[in-house]
């Protein structure tokens, strides 16, 4: 995509009501960089529609907050990243969760409302025994809740 027809769609995009993808210039091409999914819910949600977002909150209770996210990928079929997230201790409560390091990985790259991005998400704890599982995840561009939580 050249990077008129980039910066034509950005403001399409914009005059839409729609997060404006991220957009690397190089020398002669502009690439667009898929988003985390899509804004999905009502308020309170945070990094759905960036690319790269340092921050990702569903709304709501804080196990569904990642922070401080550091990116190791992005643009491939899969993007990973380490940041920090509440863990709830089996069969524990949310009230009882600590501020713990998760690896967050978005994957199943494709369109959302016209867009490339990743349409699912999760977060897990290396650190207790827990690993990636494409079967368990958030459709980030509809806000399902996808497997066994």
């Amino acid at each position: 995509m050249r990077l008129r027809d980039a910066t034509i769609a950005v403001m399409v995009g914009a005059l839409a009501g729609c997060a404006a993808p991220a957009v690397t210039k190089t020398s002669a091409t502009a690439t667009i960089l898929p988003t985390l999914g899509r804004v999905w819910g009502p308020g309170g949600q945070e990094g759905y529609g960036k690319a790269r977002p340092s921050t990702v909150f569903n709304g709501g209770d804080p196990t569904g907050l990642v922070k401080h996210i550091t990116w190791s990928s992005w643009g491939g079929p899969t993007a990973t990243g380490t940041g920090a997230s509440f863990y709830v201790p089996p069969n524990g409560f949310v009230s009882q969760s600590t501020l713990q390091p998760a690896t967050i990985v978005a994957f199943d790259l494709g369109t959302c409302e016209g867009h490339p991005a990743y349409l699912a998400v999760e977060w897990y704890y290396p650190q207790h025994g827990q690993k990636f599982s494409p079967t368990t995840y958030i459709n980030d561009c509809t806000g399902k809740y996808v497997g066994t939580w």
